[in-house]
């Protein structure tokens, strides 16, 4: 039961690694995955071990027939060992929801300062340099007047097409994922930045193509963060959303102009190995909660008197 609990700790530094090596729409998919992947297992060992401990109460024990006391933890450990993880999930929970409803309700609050109806750009009159993309039905470019006199035209529509780029990916369920998995284990909170990094590099490439020119894109990206640096976040963008000039625009830029080929062969190779050993991680744990699942299932029919075979 122990294992999925430690295992993002050991994890979480090797998946760090992958958005810098891996290309980004793979590097995002893997760490969504990892992300809800051991989110899942640690929430399913913290169950276990909640049931476990239930079990040895007369209560719970007479609910499930048990004649003899479940021996699937000692008797000092169980109880305090159910007490927190019943503990800690009820927190992650109300944590989730709490989060999730506070998301909604700032993206129905974007949508409403929005004009219905006016396609799938839509300019705010703001002279601070801001863009985003708004997911919803339908999704929307949100970009203020101050970005647009910021850019040049060429540059504009490098923006819109990075903003396009996370719409079209649906990038906003990806944080999302990484947000539930937050909730779910603490040291996988530190996902979450990798994880837009592999986005906004995601959408950095889809820019790139839809202009057939990497430089501009690179030139759109940074002057869009300049303009930008010394602006805060304005009040109508959710905190939920992606936005190009954000996050470690440098980077970003220099992957763009990239075109070392020995450089980036280098790079496959070690993603070969961090995405190997990421993977492992994750089926370890697993594979360990199914195991624990079915020795507790295997003690409850021993402790229900049951022969097994």
């Amino acid at each position: 039961m122990w294992v999925p609990l430690l295992v993002p700790f050991l994890a979480v530094p090797v998946a760090r690694r992958l958005a810098e090596v891996l290309p980004p729409r793979a590097a995002a998919w893997l760490l969504a995955t990892a992300a809800i992947g051991l989110a899942a297992c640690s929430t399913a060992a913290l169950g276990l071990l909640a049931l476990a401990g239930a079990l040895r109460l007369p209560f719970f024990a007479s609910l499930e027939h048990l004649v003899a006391p479940l021996d699937a933890l000692p008797a000092w450990l169980s109880l305090p060992a159910a007490g927190l993880a019943a503990g800690v999930v009820a927190v992650s929970g109300v944590a989730l929801i709490g989060s999730a409803r506070r998301q909604l309700t700032e993206l129905r609050t974007a949508h409403g300062r929005l004009s219905p109806g006016a396609g799938e750009l839509a300019v705010l009159r703001d002279p601070d340099p801001d863009a985003y993309a708004l997911p919803g039905r339908p999704g929307r470019i949100v970009v203020t007047t101050g970005m647009l006199r910021a850019l040049g035209p060429d540059e504009r529509e490098a923006l819109f097409a990075h903003e396009r780029a996370h719409l079209r990916g649906r990038h906003h369920l990806f944080l999302a994922a990484a947000e539930l998995a937050a909730h779910c284990h603490p040291s996988l909170r530190a996902l979450r930045a990798p994880l837009t990094f592999a986005l906004e590099r995601s959408a950095d490439e889809y820019a790139a193509e839809a202009v057939g020119d990497r430089k501009l894109a690179a030139r759109a990206i940074g002057r869009a963060a300049l303009a930008s640096h010394a602006v805060a976040p304005g009040a109508a963008r959710p905190r939920a959303v992606l936005a190009a000039a954000v996050g470690p625009v440098p980077r970003r830029v220099a992957a763009l102009l990239d075109r070392d080929p020995a450089a980036r062969l280098s790079r496959s190779r070690g993603a070969r190995l961090i995405a190997a050993l990421l993977l492992g991680c994750l089926c370890a744990s697993v594979v360990t909660a199914i195991d624990a699942a079915a020795d507790l299932h295997g003690g409850i029919e021993t402790a229900q008197g049951e022969t097994t075979r």
